[in-house]
């Protein structure tokens, strides 16, 4: 238990939060430990997800921010991470919840947004990303009776794997409306009138995403500079597009894994030590006067 003096150092420690987190991390203190391991799922997940993109959602060292950058935009990238982001807390917070590890539990209000254009895009895409949480809900039951007969039901739900919220958080992405600011400032509309309107089920964004090939901090791109690629790939992950055409280097590695393994009675797997040698290719650097164009 965190005291109401500890939990007020703790949460004025903590960089990144506005008046009213901080707040809140003052009167639910051990609701913070959720959070955190929220925090820890959900960037692994958007890891997972854009592993193979050229924004693969790299966080950014002594930077409280996580993604620098990428979240003072209203791009697309910063609409998944809102959304997953908040999906992460929900999740972590609900399992919590079931649980027993937190003392109250109780719903999410209504959240109130500025009235600007990111405000507005951050508080539909936390809404889409609570909704995935919400969707992948499953009815599970147990039997209570004699014999193992079913005259009585104990019901609940129970929250499936977050990789499914990942991947349909994913879908959302690919499929994100782009949308502008109307002149009240109040709402948005569809930047192309031949695009449906958004629902509160699909990501938006305002701002067109950088192609994320070389080293800009101002609109938050590490580069590609170093990452690994496939020769033979034609998708995002190959070396042509992973690479933006400035090709790649090879380096070959020995690389020892497992092999032939046995099961053995019982109850062991026991494995032999295999080497096998491989190719490695990276993103070479963009040449100095490449990168300065960009800086």
């Amino acid at each position: 238990y965190i005291g109401a003096l500890g939990a007020r150092v703790i949460c004025d420690n903590i960089p990144g939060l506005v008046n009213k987190q901080r707040q809140l991390c003052q009167r639910y203190p051990d609701i913070m430990q959720s959070v955190g391991e929220g925090a820890k799922e959900w960037i692994r997940e958007c890891q997972h997800q854009f592993r193979h993109h050229r924004w693969n959602c790299s966080t950014l060292d002594r930077d409280h921010t996580v993604f620098g950058r990428v979240m003072l935009r209203s791009s697309r990238e910063a609409a998944f991470v809102y959304a997953i982001s908040s999906a992460g807390v929900v999740y972590a917070i609900t399992r919590a919840c079931s649980q027993g590890d937190l003392k109250a539990c109780s719903c999410d209000p209504l959240k109130r947004g500025r009235s600007d254009a990111r405000a507005l895009m951050n508080l539909h895409n936390n809404r889409c990303g609570r909704m995935a949480v919400k969707r992948f809900l499953k009815l599970e039951c147990k039997c209570h009776g004699v014999s193992g007969s079913c005259t009585l039901r104990t019901c609940w739900l129970a929250m499936s794997d977050f990789r499914k919220t990942g991947d349909y958080l994913r879908k959302k992405y690919n499929g994100a409306i782009q949308v502008t600011m109307n002149q009240d400032g109040t709402g948005f509309t569809v930047a192309n009138k031949n695009f449906r309107k958004p629902t509160k089920t699909d990501l938006v964004y305002f701002e067109n995403s950088p192609d994320y090939c070389v080293m800009d901090k101002s609109a938050g791109s590490l580069g590609t500079a170093g990452r690994v690629c496939s020769k033979v790939s034609r998708g995002t992950d190959g070396c042509e597009v992973m690479c933006c055409g400035r090709g790649y280097d090879t380096t070959r590695v020995t690389r020892v894994t497992k092999c032939e393994c046995k099961f053995h009675w019982c109850c062991a797997v026991r494995c032999k030590e295999c080497e096998d040698t491989v190719d490695v290719h990276t993103c070479k650097a963009p040449k100095r006067a490449e990168w300065l164009d960009q800086t």
